[in-house]
């Protein structure tokens, strides 16, 4: 019997997976679910990203960008505002390039873009130009009627951001209709039931799956990548499209000069 008064410790959370790491930059890959630092806009929790990895590698933490508290993936952390500040500066000159897995329903074309302003993550005052590029990589189609088709239609996308919007990826794709799946916000519940009911899954399936940059000491590339999770691999697993994210050297992400990392990268 516990004594009057007495707490139970909190369990200690897993590390969190470093997919580099040296004494200018951190990249972490980002579970989803876990809100990245506190802010009016996630409320109030226990647990935040940000925290979690300063106890880890302890010394001083800047983000240099963000991540919604429901996607995954690479996370870039700076260890002082200076490398900060050069980080800032590849994300504006787009030399510092993201490249996203997404999952949405309906089949888009096999590359397109999506030029539609936003606002800010008030969702008020001024919109300012947004830009998404995808190109398709898989298409699949579940024999399960919904609504008034006999089988529902979902594709697998690269997506890259070439600007920097509140939850940019999810309300673009919303806004053209094919909504990213497991978004509870800007998302298809119909859709997001499904496959929590025919495959147990319940997240966004949205990724940030590789970052290229040049390293803010020495200017050396860096190419990062994110794993995916168990989650995602059942998800592979039942469209069948563990083959599209096979190593592919003819394969690449976009051209010339808007290419990954200022060139046309392989998808590795």
């Amino acid at each position: 019997m516990h004594a009057h008064g007495y707490t139970a410790p909190m369990p200690t959370p897993a590390p969190l997976q470093l997919l580099f790491h040296d004494e200018h930059l951190i990249a972490v890959d980002k579970p989803p679910g876990l809100a990245v630092h506190r802010s009016r806009l996630v409320g109030s929790d226990e647990d935040y990203l940000i925290d979690r990895l300063r106890a880890q590698v302890g010394g001083e933490l800047y983000l240099a960008h963000r991540l919604d508290r429901a996607t995954s993936g690479v996370l870039l952390v700076a260890r002082s505002q200076p490398v900060a500040a050069e980080l800032g500066r590849q994300l504006m000159a787009r030399s510092l390039a993201k490249s996203y897995l997404a999952v949405v329903r309906g089949w888009p074309a096999e590359q397109g873009a999506i030029d539609y302003p936003l606002t800010g993550a008030s969702l008020r005052g001024e919109p300012k130009p947004a830009l998404t590029r995808w190109r398709r990589l898989a298409t699949t189609e579940l024999p399960i009627a919904m609504g008034r088709y006999p089988q529902q239609r979902y594709a697998l996308l690269e997506v890259e951001p070439l600007t920097g919007r509140y939850r940019q990826i999810r309300r673009h794709f919303h806004h053209v209709s094919h909504h990213i799946l497991g978004d509870t916000s800007h998302g298809r519940g119909d859709h997001n039931r499904l496959i929590r009911i025919h495959l147990g899954l319940q997240r966004l399936f949205l990724h940030a799956w590789r970052v290229c940059l040049w390293h803010p000491h020495g200017g050396g590339e860096l190419r990062l990548q994110a794993p995916l999770d168990a989650q995602w691999q059942h998800l592979l697993d039942a469209f069948g499209w563990h083959a599209a994210l096979a190593p592919d050297p003819a394969a690449a992400t976009g051209s010339g000069d808007d290419a990954l990392c200022g060139r046309t990268v392989s998808v590795e």
